[in-house]
């Protein structure tokens, strides 16, 4: 008598694995590569198990959930390597999901302003800081990389759920504001009752508009001989960290403001 062949626990019933790579759904995912379609759709992906425990625990639900079929993930399974195909990390991948872009309505104290970084990778890292250390918003200036790009995503560690990030002017960030400068500028200490710290791209640093906008100017000291500047995510992360231990948020108007507002 032929043995009957077991059910596989971890594959839900009657549900059907999707194989084809020309899969709408799949189809979608690629296209959420790139900004434009991002844009357009209002819509992100992320990738991995972390990532999308980070979305459900700060209250989100994805609009698409594919798992690799037999892992008992939940969501639309997939076959294992038509799931690593789309994927921008390659093998190994069990779940990509699919969810809505939050934007904040407007930056909030304590706020990180940035200017012309474009690099996915250091505005990811940089929302992240600002939600571990401020608790307030990241504001988004021109020419900024997309913070919903698959790179900012991933560098956010799940902050770009908790820390929505906002579309902002320099003037529409609150105030007092305090810029980092490469050389000239105040010492760190001077970040006390800062509201918004603004940053610029590592090789251009702030315009001369946005400095105008500012009412202090900080450098962060290097030692002699070294390295001649910092990535700008991490000057941001030193920053942050002084300002959040200087208690500006209850030396800052503004902040008192939001505080009573919330």
């Amino acid at each position: 008598m032929q043995e009957k062949k077991k059910r596989d626990p971890t594959r839900e019933p009657n549900r059907m694995t999707i194989e084809s790579p020309q899969n709408e759904k799949l189809k979608l995912v690629r296209r959420l590569r790139e900004r434009r379609h991002r844009d357009r759709d209002g819509l992100f992906v992320t990738e991995g198990e972390d990532l999308l425990a980070a979305g459900l625990a700060a209250g989100e639900q994805p609009r698409l959930l594919l798992t690799a079929a037999g892992t008992g993930l939940g969501g639309e399974e997939v076959e294992p390597e038509l799931l690593a195909s789309v994927s921008t990390l390659g093998s190994g991948t069990r779940a990509i999901a699919v969810w809505a872009q939050r934007w904040a309505e407007g930056p909030r104290a304590a706020c990180v302003y940035l200017h012309g970084v474009g690099d996915p990778g250091n505005v990811g890292a940089i929302v992240r800081t600002a939600d571990a250390l401020l608790g307030g918003s990241v504001a988004l200036g021109p020419d900024c990389a997309d913070p919903f790009s698959p790179k900012a995503v991933r560098a956010s560690m799940g902050s770009i759920f908790s820390g929505a990030p906002a579309r902002a002017s320099i003037e529409a960030t609150p105030a007092p504001r305090a810029a980092l400068v490469a050389h000239g500028g105040e010492g760190l200490d001077a970040l006390a009752g800062t509201a918004t710290l603004c940053l610029g791209a590592e090789r251009d640093g702030l315009p001369a508009e946005v400095r105008e906008q500012c009412d202090v100017e900080v450098t962060i000291p290097l030692r002699p001989g070294g390295a001649e500047s910092l990535n700008v995510a991490a000057a941001a992360a030193i920053a942050c960290e002084r300002v959040a231990s200087a208690g500006k948020r209850i030396s800052s108007p503004a902040m008192r403001e939001a505080s009573s507002d919330a």
